[in-house]
């Protein structure tokens, strides 16, 4: 299949800082005319980075589909023990059912959410694939190739750990000309597949970048993949998740919150991230809107002047209790009453005129009034935002290291090597560490640390968690420890085969 035209709609996203990025559009470029210069080529090559924030689709359920904000966050958070979306009073967020499906561990292959991760993922893989493509066609010489693709299958390797973490065995798809359609590989062919790419690039990739699959960046990728080895393809990887980390450099912000502040781009810590700016056009940054009451607009401004909320995320009731009274992570949780900036007074809620006070209690996930719920406040929010945000989404950040080397010494037997690593985490919490550590503070800390940063599903089904009961679920059988296939892709490829149990 040979292209006509390119469309090309991206974002510098591999510039200094996100303060900086500049917005390129281009419409229907002839490809013949276009991609020949160095210059032209970092271009393209943004595109398929612009791919990480997700992209607009109607049919997924709703209006939109991004990573930062909707149905992929909502598929890893809503599935794990930290987040729900309860239907509140008047059917508000019921949506069909699909998010009480998440929390029950009661999905089935119609379900929209998990569609929509497993279309962000190949997506994103067909958006790496074109660009390669077209550089391959270039007229750029083979030698300043090689660094491209390096950077570019890093960033492919990046969307197939997370379809082998949801799905497990799905299609390797490597070639934009390729019109077969694909059938599964294995979750071991996927995981042999990542594996394979990290270590071929890794020497080939830049040291430093924002937002870009740097040498960290990879290596990172490649502990996470040796951490939940044991999960993946039933052989545990400790040692070798161990000195992938040895390779990471980095080092903890001394304010935890500063690796989440609207100008997170500053951050030391941040070993990967995605990139946002109004200014420049981006789209899909609104996750704390979907967490807020509608008069939250009040308590973080005196005239109002902040974006339009929509009442659905929130916290498991009990998570913000779990928090020790002096861990400075627990004020990522918003709880209590809600004052108006303005007036001074208790914020009150129109459709039922009580107070706005978030609790960390939720009495009935079919129909729980609006106030119930801690909220997301991980990230920054101030007065004057607007609907995109320009805070940056943290994906991977230098704590991730220090943690996975922790709890890979545990599972050796050498507890002892663990404690500094996990006393530097906490110490910056305001926490003290006890002399003894073991799996089940390991798996504690990894709660609080990283509270919606998408890393908890994982983690649950890592130390087995996830397949007890918990609040408003029962015993998840094993099978559901991946996602099916959706049934709109299996309509669409007579090749594909249904994972088991499904």
């Amino acid at each position: 299949m040979k292209i006509k035209s390119i469309i090309v709609t991206g974002l510098m996203l591999i510039t200094a800082a996100c303060t900086d990025l500049d917005e390129v559009l281009y419409d229907k470029v002839e490809a013949d005319n276009y991609g020949k210069t160095p210059a032209e080529i970092a271009t393209i090559v943004g595109s398929a980075y612009a791919s990480l924030r997700g992209f607009s689709d109607a049919s997924s359920g709703g209006t939109h589909c991004y990573p930062a904000s909707e149905y992929v966050f909502f598929l890893t958070a809503i599935s794990s023990d930290e987040c729900v979306i309860p239907t509140r009073v008047g059917g508000d967020w019921y949506d069909g059912g699909q998010y009480l499906e998440l929390q029950h561990h009661t999905w089935n292959t119609n379900n929209k959410v998990i569609w929509s991760a497993w279309k962000y993922c190949y997506s994103g893989i067909s958006s790496v694939n074109a660009v390669m493509y077209q550089v391959e066609q270039s007229e750029l010489a083979d030698a300043d190739k090689v660094n491209i693709y390096a950077e570019l299958r890093a960033l492919r390797a990046y969307y197939y750990y997370q379809l082998l973490d949801l799905f497990g065995n799905v299609p390797i798809i490597t070639s934009f000309e390729d019109t077969e359609l694909p059938a599964n590989s294995s979750r071991a062919e996927v995981y042999e597949f990542v594996e394979s790419e990290l270590a071929e690039v890794i020497p080939l990739l830049p040291e430093t970048g924002y937002g870009r699959m740097t040498q960290n960046a990879a290596n990172t990728l490649l502990a996470r993949l040796y951490l939940n080895s044991e999960v993946f393809i039933g052989e545990a990887r400790w040692q070798d998740c161990i000195e992938a980390c040895d390779k990471v450099t980095g080092h903890l912000e001394q304010d935890y919150f500063a690796n989440f502040k609207t100008d997170n781009h500053q951050s030391q810590e941040i070993i990967f991230a995605i990139p946002y700016d109004h200014k420049a056009g981006t789209v899909g940054n609104y996750m704390a809107s979907m967490t807020f009451h509608y008069e939250q607009k009040y308590a973080f401004s005196a005239t109002a002047n902040y974006p339009w909320c929509g009442n659905g995320m929130a916290a498991e009731p009990g998570l913000y209790k779990e928090f020790d009274e002096n861990d400075i992570r627990r004020n990522a949780l918003l709880i209590g009453d809600q004052i108006n900036k303005a007036t001074g007074s208790i914020i009150i809620m129109p459709a039922s005129g009580e107070p706005l006070t978030y609790t960390d209690t939720i009495t009935n996930i079919n129909e729980a009034p609006q106030n119930e719920g801690a909220r997301l406040f991980k990230y920054e929010a101030k007065d004057g935002e607007t609907w995109e945000r320009d805070h940056d989404l943290v994906i991977m950040r230098y704590a991730e290291i220090l943690m996975m080397k922790a709890e890979c010494y545990v599972r050796l037997g050498t507890p002892a090597s663990a404690k500094p690593l996990v006393e530097e985490v906490r110490a910056r919490a305001g926490l003290t560490t006890p002399d003894e550590i073991d799996l089940e503070l390991i798996n504690q800390e990894l709660k609080k640390e990283f509270i919606f940063e998408s890393h908890r599903r994982t983690d649950n089904i890592r130390f087995g968690d996830y397949f007890n009961p918990w609040w408003e679920k029962e015993v998840t059988p094993a099978y559901r420890g991946i996602f099916p296939i959706p049934d709109y892709e299996m309509q669409k490829n007579e090749n594909l085969v249904q994972n088991d149990g499904y």
